[in-house]
């Protein structure tokens, strides 16, 4: 079964470390996986906080939340991309 992901960043230097071993490990497993950098997609935000994301990064993989080190509050990402 394939199962489909949203990897959520900010564009940190934590949050592209991350992007870079969750890339590794879906493409292992074969995993579906959207990457949304909120520099470059602000309107997503809400969508992200609509499903659960409270910090970045964070993998939304089928509609579980996985906060992943800490990068930024979402928050903070809302007043960087303002």
């Amino acid at each position: 079964m394939s199962s489909k992901a949203v990897f959520y960043h900010a564009g940190c230097p934590v949050c592209v470390s991350a992007e870079q071993q969750v890339l590794d490990i879906v493409d292992r497993n074969k995993v579906q996986l959207e990457v949304v950098h909120f520099g470059n997609a602000k309107g997503r935000i809400a969508e992200a906080e609509k499903a659960g994301v409270k910090s970045v990064p964070a993998l939304v993989i089928d509609g579980n939340v996985l906060h992943i080190n800490y990068g930024a509050s979402m928050d903070d990402v809302k007043k960087a991309v303002a």
